[in-house]
């Protein structure tokens, strides 16, 4: 995203007008690049609500629209079988609160480091460009409630598919880099990030996360101004956004403006919804209750769990009989690094293991790849994939359950036609 493009976006109205209304065929800014329309096909995915229209944002190609105010939009399936990176124009966007920035100047942006440190901080981009040499991983950044709309029984939130994950590559400055350069007192506990979003009611909780002081002294969280080699989609959090590898996309804080240093144990407070409230799961071996059931004790969602899918067929595909077709697909965890991914195409009976692809770091989704022959073979049929991390970690036959819908990482099974 250039400066220029930033500096002169579109105004809330304008803005909501283009993304909310475009089945008009509304097109009010040349940033839209191609006229602002509603998509004319839609994800083949039904949930209570239907069929999902495809709706296209600045900067964005035509994405599912899941809520419009805040911005709510997953990544139609089908990207994923173009390689292990997401392109920035069809990463998925979650916002909690309505009042998103529509026009940051990255020349007058500053961040702000307080709390508990020696010296507090107001960094401009520059000043945390030149804290040293960039840093580069490739990360997945998956939204907790992806795949929600699968859960049975349903439960409440956004019904998403499996859309709300991507994988890029992010540059920026490590986070203990710019703690370090701060000063941490003795005694702090937490590290408090806020955004430039904001809630329309006074009565909401502003979205701030936390994390303990070690895993952001210690661990591989970066602040992040290029995704992909270009600036950070605004939104998808330009111009600076807070990384944190291996975690689900909650803590990945958009337009990340503010960094407190807390002595606190724990963040509570009106605040402290996001963390204290939200985004929690049932605190036992399982992370899991039995379905319709309260957790009698929750703790914060964490890391991402082992998962894999296949990309080159969808659920109720048709695949040829005559000859051998090469499924294809990718496999992520939380940062141990995908050791197997094996491939059933008789339901589960016997199982294949599959030859995976470029290794991109262990943060990474991985791909894989595996010929197969269908010969002799038609009617109904069952692939199932799964994948098994270098901790020994795989994948359950079975679904748990926890009230939010959060952490689905089900052997995925895909009914397809051998014809």
């Amino acid at each position: 995203m250039s400066h220029d493009v930033n500096k002169t976006w579109l105004s809330r109205r304008r803005f909501m007008q283009g993304a909310g209304l475009m089945a008009a065929g509304a097109a009010a800014s040349p940033l839209f690049g191609r006229q602002a329309r509603a998509a004319s096909v839609e994800e083949e995915v039904r949930f209570a609500g239907g069929l999902r229209e495809l709706v296209q944002y600045p900067q964005k190609r035509p994405l599912i629209r899941v809520t419009t105010r805040p911005p709510h939009l997953e990544t139609p399936f089908e990207v994923f079988n173009h390689g292990a990176i997401t392109p920035n124009d069809a990463f998925f966007v979650r916002y909690h609160l309505a009042n998103i920035p529509l026009s940051i100047d990255p020349d007058s942006y500053r961040l702000s480091v307080k709390g508990s440190v020696g010296s507090e901080l107001s960094l401009s981009l520059a000043d945390l460009k030149a804290l040293g040499t960039p840093v580069e991983v490739v990360a997945v950044n998956q939204c907790s409630g992806n795949s929600r709309g699968f859960s049975s029984p349903r439960v409440f939130g956004a019904q998403l598919s499996n859309g709300a994950m991507g994988n890029a590559r992010w540059v920026g400055v490590p986070l203990k880099t710019v703690l370090a350069k701060a000063g941490i007192n003795a005694g702090a506990h937490q590290v408090v990030f806020n955004g430039l979003d904001t809630p329309v009611l006074p009565a909401t909780s502003d979205f701030r996360k936390s994390l303990d002081i070690e895993h952001a002294l210690h661990g591989d969280a970066l602040l992040a101004w290029s995704m992909n080699g270009e600036d950070i989609p605004l939104l998808n959090g330009f111009p600076l956004k807070l990384i944190v590898p291996g975690y689900f996309g909650t803590y990945w804080v958009k337009h990340l403006s503010e960094i407190e240093v807390i002595e606190a144990p724990e963040y509570t407070g009106h605040d402290a919804f996001f963390m204290a409230t939200a985004y929690r799961l049932p605190d036992n071996d399982c992370l899991c209750v039995a379905p319709g059931s309260a957790a009698a004790k929750t703790k914060p969602i964490a890391q991402l769990p082992v998962r894999s899918f296949i990309t080159s067929v969808a659920n109720g595909g048709v695949l040829p009989a005559k000859h051998g077709v090469e499924l294809k697909g990718i496999a992520f965890d939380g940062g141990a690094g995908i050791d197997l991914v094996e491939l059933s195409i008789d339901g589960g009976r016997s199982w294949r293991a599959a030859k995976l692809g470029r290794d991109l770091g262990r943060y990474s989704f991985r791909e894989w790849s595996l010929a197969v022959s269908l010969a002799g073979q038609k009617g109904a049929a069952t692939l199932m994939v799964r994948a098994t991390n270098r901790s020994g970690e795989t994948q359950p036959d079975q679904a748990t359950w926890n009230p939010a819908g959060y952490r689905r990482h089900v052997v995925e099974s895909y009914n397809v036609t051998i014809a």
